[in-house]
């Protein structure tokens, strides 16, 4: 398992250390630039729109669905968190949530100007 993120986006680097540090060791976390994208089956559009979880026993799930199996993965209460976000009627609005923080993610703390999409 690999959460893959925008390792020049300061915000979504800080977002992918605070759940690495909840993760199992054996789960990957590591910024896009750093991985091979043929390898991985992704597209440099893929991977600067949005976060992937890469899972080869359920696929890939990018967005709101990425960071929910994320905390799956954590396990404990944010494991309940995770599951919330991947499933109707709370995934509709995980959704369009993920998206707006993804689209202003350069107006948030830690964001740098590389942040824009």
């Amino acid at each position: 398992m690999l959460l893959v993120f925008d390792g020049d986006c300061g915000f979504c680097t800080t977002s992918a250390r605070w759940i690495q540090r909840r993760l199992p060791h054996d789960v990957g976390v590591e910024p896009w630039q750093a991985l091979d994208l043929d390898q991985l089956r992704l597209t440099e559009h893929d991977v600067t729109s949005a976060a992937w979880w890469i899972d080869d026993s359920r696929g890939n799930h990018r967005g709101h669905a990425a960071i929910g199996r994320a905390l799956i993965a954590a396990g404990g209460v944010w494991s309940l968190v995770g599951r919330l976000l991947i499933t109707p009627p709370v995934s509709w609005l995980a959704r369009p949530g993920y998206w707006l923080v993804a689209r202003n993610r350069h107006r948030l703390p830690g964001a740098t100007e590389s942040c824009r999409l």
